[in-house]
């Protein structure tokens, strides 16, 4: 019998990456769980390792720090640890006018959700290609399919992943390496409160989708080879309709579900 796939998985601690997580270690991955909350990691950890009885390794990490990706790979590499399947989930969002956000704030976005994103793609995917073998997930957006008004870099990093992750899937088409890219819309998660988006429309009037359910379709979508994956009907209707509607129309309907009814 072939040893088990492992699976590194990035924002772990909670969330969507929680829930991924678990689909994983049910499904008997060796996992490899990355997020800055040591402490709360390293429980979840000793919580799955006991209840599913796989390999479980924690690494504490801030990846929106510029060294941490090479950090990580490197210290993989060190303890000969194979990544088969790659989650990039770590993110984040801050809700506000561009012109009134930290700079800091702007930037971390940048940092976190798209040059940590590329900079672990980059670094695990010829392992896997040299294997022709390998899955990769980047946890995007419903909000990467248009502008953002309020959250203008939190959406503008989206839209980064949406566009890197097909032109992926594209280029390694047929070398047995899969490119996923998953779009969840409004999500119980704590994304919100941290973003201090919780109160607006799209949370208060459209509410978000479970978790689990969220996190379920992402990994069916994975594990299937897709290459976009955007739970729920409604999630769908809108990417789709924005399509077709003017521009200044999307974004203006944009800003209003984002905003805090009055």
């Amino acid at each position: 019998m072939s040893d088990p796939q492992t699976a590194l998985i990035t924002g772990a601690s909670g969330g969507i990456g929680y829930e991924l997580a678990k689909l994983f270690a049910h499904d008997h991955f060796n996992r490899v769980l990355v997020a800055r909350n040591g402490t709360k990691l390293a429980q979840f950890a000793e919580e799955l390792q006991r209840q599913f009885g796989v390999t479980v390794k924690t690494v504490a990490l801030d990846l929106a720090t510029a060294p941490a990706p090479q950090f990580l790979f490197d210290q993989l590499q060190r303890e000969h640890i194979n990544v088969d399947i790659l989650v990039n989930n770590a993110g984040y969002g801050r809700f506000g006018e561009f012109a009134q956000m930290p700079l800091d704030e702007c930037l971390g976005q940048i940092d976190l959700n798209i040059s940590a994103l590329t900079t672990l793609t980059r670094l695990f995917l010829p392992a896997m290609q040299n294997q022709s073998f390998g899955r990769i997930i980047n946890v995007a957006s419903t909000a990467g399919f248009q502008p953002g008004p309020l959250m203008a870099v939190y959406y503008a990093t989206k839209a980064y992943v949406i566009s890197l992750s097909e032109a992926l899937a594209n280029e390694l088409k047929d070398s047995g390496v899969t490119v996923t890219c998953f779009c969840p819309g409004a999500t119980e998660t704590g994304f919100s409160a941290r973003a201090g988006n919780d109160k607006t429309r799209i949370f208060k009037q459209f509410g978000p989708m479970e978790v689990k359910k969220v996190a379920l379709d992402g990994y069916r979508g994975l594990m299937k080879g897709k290459t976009l994956v955007i739970p729920g009907t409604r999630n769908w209707l809108v990417t789709e309709s924005v399509r077709f509607a003017p521009r200044k129309v999307v974004t203006a309907i944009s800003r209003w579900v984002t905003e805090e009814p009055k």
